[in-house]
């Protein structure tokens, strides 16, 4: 049997009355999230600018943040763009990258545009989250081969996550969603070399249209091979290469458990590279456990695994962007404000005096066997020098939020969701958003929800 009737069997198949409640709470955890980072992404320029290009209008579905509407399509671009813009959406160990910020736009763009209530749209947001991270545990393998060569996984892998979440809430059978796979391989794109930069979340924003686009023409008898994974020129052939994947580890673990149970949503706390988080929290606690000042720091010393620091180690970053991407940069900040912000990565914050004087004094490097184990690629190792030659470090296996078994406290998750929703939208309305959220399996049409995410509800525009 082909992997995309395979992948597309398994499905089309699931329905809420199969998710266990572990799956139902982690997928609420992980759409509240993606909500919040949303609306505070919306008012990023890169979302601006591919919604002034795209041109809203002439359609139903809401654009985050505003009370603009769109196309289902346009809609899935432009707020897949928006959930990316500042780097601050949820990650996932298998996947290697962002699981929900392709997938939730995408869905709640075709919500909007065809009513659907809560329980199908946790159900599809599921499948899509453990659709990707199947095809993760094919082509990521031990040394993370797809990541690594250079794919930016949350587009390349997302998008075969977002298809599926689509044909599932759009209750297409198990052919129409192979089919979906199949053109979805064709649509897969993103590089690396494009982190630190406005193309990033446009990769997002891209894939949650392109994964929507392959459902919309799967129900419509658009035609794919059904073979694309596996073919000699193929998606795992092309992307990965002969000998660089493992077909048979796709399907092997479907469900036993969900992904977004375990090792689960990770949470970020802070709204940079995810690479940069877990020196982040060892320079935060040291910082402030140790009250220090940064005029008594004569050097700052930081290890990280050598996948991560091939993209954070940027010791004079030049903009914002490349600031979210700049270990030195974050952990300098750390020291001076003891504090990550949305703000640190705003404007001209970079530039900075009291920051930019203290990267010269920050020196990362890839950690040995010695520092962590050989299947440890979330630690870090921090070690600071005062001027007077104390030496005082720390080190984590993993940042806080980074799976299931660490989680961010609840109340730290809702503290981050008020935050990011007071960037676009009246403080007050994070509350009932996030009550909503919380029991959206009882929500008769997700409408009820997106009306919530404009300035000016629904309700209120039609009776003023």
């Amino acid at each position: 049997m082909q992997l995309a009737h395979e992948l597309a069997r398994r499905a089309a198949a699931l329905r809420f009355e199969d998710l266990p409640a572990d799956a139902v709470h982690w997928a609420k955890v992980g759409i509240l999230d993606t909500v919040g980072v949303t609306v505070a992404g919306s008012t990023e320029p890169c979302a601006r600018i591919v919604g002034e290009v795209v041109a809203e209008g002439g359609g139903t579905s809401l654009v985050f943040g505003t009370n603009g509407r769109a196309t289902a399509l346009d809609a899935a671009l432009i707020n897949g763009t928006a959930a990316h813009a500042l780097d601050f959406d949820d990650c996932n160990n298998t996947l290697g990258g962002h699981p929900s910020a392709p997938i939730l736009p995408a869905l709640f763009a075709l919500a909007d545009e065809r009513p659907a209530d809560g329980r199908a749209f946790i159900t599809a947001y599921v499948v899509g989250f453990e659709t990707e991270c199947a095809l993760a545990r094919g082509v990521n393998g031990e040394d993370f081969h797809h990541y690594t060569k250079g794919w930016h996984a949350t587009v390349t892998l997302g998008v075969h996550g977002t298809a599926a979440a689509a044909c599932n809430l759009m209750r297409l059978d198990a052919a129409r969603t192979a089919t979906a796979l199949a053109i979805a391989s064709s649509l897969a794109s993103g590089l690396k070399a494009n982190f630190g930069t406005m193309t990033k979340p446009l990769h997002v924003g891209q894939c949650a249209r392109n994964g929507l686009f392959a459902a919309l023409l799967a129900e419509r008898g658009f035609t794919a091979n059904a073979g694309a994974f596996e073919h000699n020129q193929g998606f795992l052939e092309v992307f990965n290469g002969a000998g660089k994947y493992d077909a048979a580890r796709i399907v092997a673990q479907w469900g036993a458990p969900f992904d977004v149970v375990d090792p689960g949503i990770a949470i970020k706390q802070y709204p940079c590279c995810g690479s940069t988080h877990p020196a982040l929290d060892v320079m935060l606690d040291l910082v402030r456990r140790h009250d220090l000042d940064p005029k008594n720091v004569a050097r700052i010393e930081c290890w990280t695994h050598e996948r991560r620091l091939e993209h954070t180690n940027r010791p004079d970053p030049q903009s914002g962007l490349e600031a979210k991407f700049s270990v030195q940069y974050c952990l300098a900040r750390a020291l001076a404000d003891r504090a990550i912000k949305i703000e640190d990565f705003e404007g001209d914050a970079w530039r900075d005096p009291a920051v930019r004087a203290l990267l010269p004094r920050v020196h990362a490097a890839a950690y040995t066997a010695a520092q962590f184990p050989e299947d440890n690629h979330l630690g870090a190792e921090v070690r600071l020098t005062t001027v007077d030659g104390t030496v005082i470090s720390g080190k984590i296996d993993e940042a806080l939020g980074r799976t299931s078994g660490n989680p961010l406290p609840p109340e730290r998750l809702r503290e981050k969701f008020e935050n990011c929703i007071a960037r676009a939208l009246p403080r007050a309305r994070a509350k009932p958003l996030a009550d909503m959220i919380e029991t959206l399996d009882t929500v008769a049409d997700m409408r009820a929800l997106s009306a919530l995410l404009a300035p000016a509800p629904v309700e209120q525009r039609k009776r003023a």
